[in-house]
């Protein structure tokens, strides 16, 4: 079993709906174990500003999956929710990015991982922090410590009944 974590984002046709519709999929995915995720963050959207307010969250949990089978299933995942990608950076329903896949660095045409702009995102460090604070990321620093580099002051908690 690996850990594996997701950054999941959607700021198209009741974001936090389309989150929660991911969660509920992924919990109930027979190669996902001991499903955990992060509060839920609003936050501007990176690229243009002309778009709505990204709702942004991190989830972690256990597989056997391979990397690019898990992979396989976060775009199926995507698709069933309809995607929608019109520009890089823009618009989207839903987007699941294989952020960490246990201690593992993969570069291949489909996936690299640890995802490439995760560190430079408060919108995945300030989630990933609240679901584990000292890990290690590639750069030598805890979670936390990477959190403290960032400008987080964009992101509002939502708070959910």
């Amino acid at each position: 079993m690996i850990q594996a974590y997701i950054g999941l984002g959607s700021n198209l046709e009741n974001p936090v709906a389309q989150i929660h519709q991911a969660i509920e999929t992924l919990q109930s995915h027979d190669s996902v174990h001991a499903f955990r995720v992060s509060p839920i963050y609003s936050s501007k959207p990176v690229g243009s500003q002309d778009q709505p307010d990204y709702i942004n969250a991190v989830a972690t949990f256990s597989t056997e999956l391979s990397p690019i089978a898990l992979l396989d299933l976060l775009q199926s995942i995507e698709q069933a929710q309809r995607r929608v990608r019109e520009r890089h950076w823009e618009l989207r329903t839903l987007d699941l990015d294989l952020l960490l896949y246990g201690a593992e660095e993969i570069q291949n045409p489909r996936l690299t991982v640890p995802h490439p702009h995760m560190l430079d995102r408060g919108f995945v460090i300030k989630p990933l922090n609240d679901l584990a604070p000292e890990m290690g990321l590639a750069n030598g620093n805890t979670v936390t410590e990477q959190l403290q580099q960032l400008d987080t002051s964009d992101l509002v908690l939502i708070k959910e009944e």
